[in-house]
């Protein structure tokens, strides 16, 4: 009960920037000035898309757009590439941080046998949801900050963080390379592609964890 409290607790914490300045970072990061402020930074452009994209962790950053316009300056490739770095960087930071925290501090949070139930849980369907929490809003950032809580596998979280990270990062840097805008298509690639990788990658370490 105390895991799905703290869950609950963490929702609604990074919920609050959006409550209070979701309407003004949107206003501040359109498309025409996002595209202004990587203008101003020039050959840092990518850099600093790598970092707005990282700071969805905490601020209401309209990090699809930042993705989308990434695409526009750098292309499809190049542009997916930064965009995929950024939200792999996000889930990584929100990952570690809440890993660090050491075991007596997550118990003293959820308790040890929240946190026992909590390590099982995502040994069993955490892939699954990191990869497709990726796409959603808000989600990506509890998910990443529980899976460290309970200690999910490093090599599990990072594997289906990827897997969730690069469709995403590439959906939407190739709509803003090809100048294209089709919201069915980005909801279709972002949520179906995760669920394809992580089948392909899961399965794979599920047969090598198996061999050992």
């Amino acid at each position: 009960m105390r895991l799905w409290v703290t869950v609950a607790v963490l929702t609604v914490l990074l919920a609050l920037p959006f409550v209070f300045w979701g309407d003004a970072f949107e206003v501040a990061f359109s498309p025409e000035r996002t595209r202004e402020v990587f203008d101003s930074w020039g050959s840092w452009a990518w850099l600093v898309g790598v970092a707005l994209i990282t700071s969805d962790i905490l601020l209401p950053m309209p990090a699809t757009v930042v993705m989308t316009v990434l695409g526009t300056l750098y292309g499809p490739l190049l542009g997916g590439l930064i965009a995929s770095t950024g939200s792999f960087i996000a889930g990584s930071v929100a990952y570690g941080a809440c890993r660090l925290l050491g075991r007596r501090a997550a118990r003293r949070i959820v308790g040890e046998n929240e946190l026992r139930r909590g390590h099982e849980l995502f040994q069993s369907v955490g892939g699954w949801a990191v990869a497709l929490s990726r796409w959603l809003p808000l989600l990506p950032e509890v998910v990443a900050c529980v899976a460290g809580l309970v200690k999910m596998p490093a090599g599990r979280f990072f594997a289906s963080l990827a897997c969730g990270s690069v469709p995403l990062g590439f959906t939407f840097a190739f709509l803003g390379g090809v100048g294209a805008t089709s919201p069915r298509l980005v909801l279709v690639l972002s949520a179906v592609l995760p669920a394809v990788l992580w089948i392909l990658v899961g399965g794979a370490l599920s047969r090598l964890s198996s061999r050992r």
